[in-house]
């Protein structure tokens, strides 16, 4: 039979309910919001004649894990258009003790169609980056990753693979999390599908 033992600082832990129905409650609010999202997000893509039918014809999904580098994580796919050589989605993301971000990424026949509203993006709004990792799964932003969308040329987003260009937001401002979704998901339909 294993040994395993537990610090003293874990016995605490295993031993309080509070915590576990706190962090419960918070993942159970960040579905909540990210539901209320998905209605907004709808209505807003319902208005944009820049996406194709097949894509908007697919409903908003809300996935949640518990274990993205060690973390908790809820997740909003809208749009989400995903075969293997096309992808189209804004994705809206909540990773405990991090931040909140909202991602757009493209690849295949959207690259070419959605470069050029990705360049305006940058000019109308300078804090958005753009994701260099070559894994288009990796969702964690740091300075070693991204590097400032601004600058970047339309030519050079040709060039990838895929595109990826996400926009966050810190948890202490939670409050403000729905305007700071609403805003930058109208932001990024009207310049880059407009």
């Amino acid at each position: 039979m294993a040994n395993v033992k537990l610090s003293t600082a874990e016995l605490e832990l295993v031993t309080n309910i509070p915590v576990i129905l706190t962090k419960n409650r918070i993942i159970n609010a960040v579905q909540e919001i990210f539901g209320e999202l998905s209605t907004a997000y709808q209505s807003c893509i319902e208005k944009t004649h820049g996406l194709p039918d097949n894509v908007k014809a697919i409903s908003p999904k809300i996935y949640k894990g518990e274990n993205y580098e060690g973390l908790p994580w809820v997740m909003l796919d809208y749009p989400r258009y995903f075969t293997r050589t096309d992808e189209l989605a804004i994705r809206s993301y909540f990773w405990w003790g991090n931040y909140f971000s909202i991602t757009l990424q493209v690849s295949g026949e959207f690259i070419s169609q959605f470069a050029e509203g990705i360049v305006r993006l940058a000019k109308v709004q300078s804090d958005w980056q753009l994701m260099t990792h070559e894994d288009k799964w990796h969702h964690i932003i740091s300075n070693s990753n991204s590097t400032p969308l601004q600058g970047v040329q339309a030519a050079q987003l040709l060039q990838m693979p895929f595109i990826k260009v996400v926009k966050t937001h810190p948890l202490q401002q939670w409050d403000m999390a729905p305007a700071f979704f609403t805003a930058s998901f109208e932001t990024l339909v009207k310049i880059v599908f407009g």
